[in-house]
C-alpha cells in the first residue's frame, strides 16, 4: 500500500495560520467580510427565487440596477438601511443573531 504524502489539515488550521487565530484583528475582519459576501449572496438568491431581475427590485427598492448588482456582489459598501429595503421589497423575514463575550442576546 503506498503512502500517504499528503497531510490533511482542517479549515480552522489553515485560517489560524494564514489569517492569525480568532480574536485577532485579521482574522476578525476577514470573517466580518465574509459574512457581508454571504449576505450579498443571500440577496441574490431571493431575488432569483423571486423570479425577478435587479432592475425589477431596484425598482420596488427606489434604486437604479447598478446598485442592486454592487449589492450582491459585495454588501460591504451598502448601507444597512438599504439591505433592510431590498429585502423588505422582496418580503424576506431578517433576523439578527447578536453574540458577546459567546453569550447569545435575545432580541
Amino acid at each position: 500500500m503506498a503512502n500517504n504524502k499528503f497531510k490533511t489539515t482542517s479549515l480552522d488550521q489553515m485560517l489560524d495560520k494564514h489569517l492569525g487565530r480568532a480574536g485577532t484583528y485579521k482574522r476578525d475582519k476577514f470573517e466580518s467580510e465574509l459574512r457581508l459576501d454571504l449576505l450579498g449572496q443571500a440577496i441574490k438568491q431571493a431575488r432569483q427565487e423571486l423570479n425577478i431581475t435587479q432592475e425589477q427590485l431596484g425598482e420596488l427598492v427606489g434604486v437604479q440596477k447598478a446598485q442592486i448588482s454592487k449589492i450582491e456582489n459585495s454588501a460591504k459598501s451598502a448601507r444597512l438601511e438599504t439591505i433592510m429595503k431590498v429585502f423588505d421589497a422582496m418580503g424576506a423575514k431578517v433576523n439578527f443573531n447578536v453574540e458577546i463575550n459567546k453569550k447569545r442576546l435575545v432580541l
